[in-house]
């Protein structure tokens, strides 16, 4: 074999090796990654674990709360559609999240389980409060107010008082008439004064 064709090679050979080294990179990245993922998740189901009697003891006929795992690049433990808890980059911190229309608010963050348990059950007696509050306020507003008093159905509704139109006739009348007599007051005043301009004796 010439030195010219061992050449042309040579470079075949170098990019063949330097992909093998990218796609093994790649994998050590992917292991990486799906180390993390199963990590985050191991940590998400301890505290659904510590969770469950919580979960179970919500009434069966609320569905506002979803409870479950997603999975992804970063795994969450979603407690309703607005709320939920996720790991920060230590790995370690438990960070339960909820979106508003202002942003999202941090309820809670720390790396202690029972202590972010401890939220999440808050949280969610708070909601079952807040659904129930809804719903009396609800059947509440359904009844209009005379239903519910008696008292204000017996009463008459106000009409407005009556008032006798001639006092307001009259003293229209007689703002007329002394408007009118001012009036001719002054052209007659202006009528001698140009008389006695022209010197006219009376």
């Amino acid at each position: 074999m010439s030195d010219d064709n061992v050449t042309a090679m040579k470079p075949a050979r170098v990019l063949s090796d330097a992909i093998r080294d990218v796609k093994n990179a790649t994998a050590d990245r992917t292991d990486v990654v799906v180390d993390l993922r199963e990590a985050h998740r191991m940590r998400l189901e301890l505290l659904a674990a510590e969770l469950e009697q919580v979960f179970a003891d919500v009434p069966k006929d609320i569905d506002n709360f979803d409870f479950a795992i997603s999975s992804g690049l970063q795994p969450r433990l979603w407690i309703d559609a607005v709320s939920h808890v996720a790991l920060g980059r230590d790995r370690r911190t438990f960070r339960f999240v909820r979106d508003t229309r202002i942003g999202r608010v941090v309820l809670a963050e720390t790396p202690d389980t029972k202590r972010v348990a401890a939220q999440v059950t808050r949280y969610i007696a708070e909601r079952i409060v807040e659904r129930q509050q809804m719903m009396d306020g609800g059947a509440e507003l359904a009844l209009p107010s005379f239903a519910r008093d008696p008292v204000a159905e017996a009463e008459p509704p106000l009409r407005p008082i009556a008032r006798p139109i001639w006092p307001s006739f009259l003293s229209g009348f007689g703002l007329l008439v002394a408007g009118a007599v001012a009036g001719i007051a002054v052209m007659a005043a202006l009528y001698w004064l140009r008389l006695a301009a022209t010197g006219v004796s009376f």
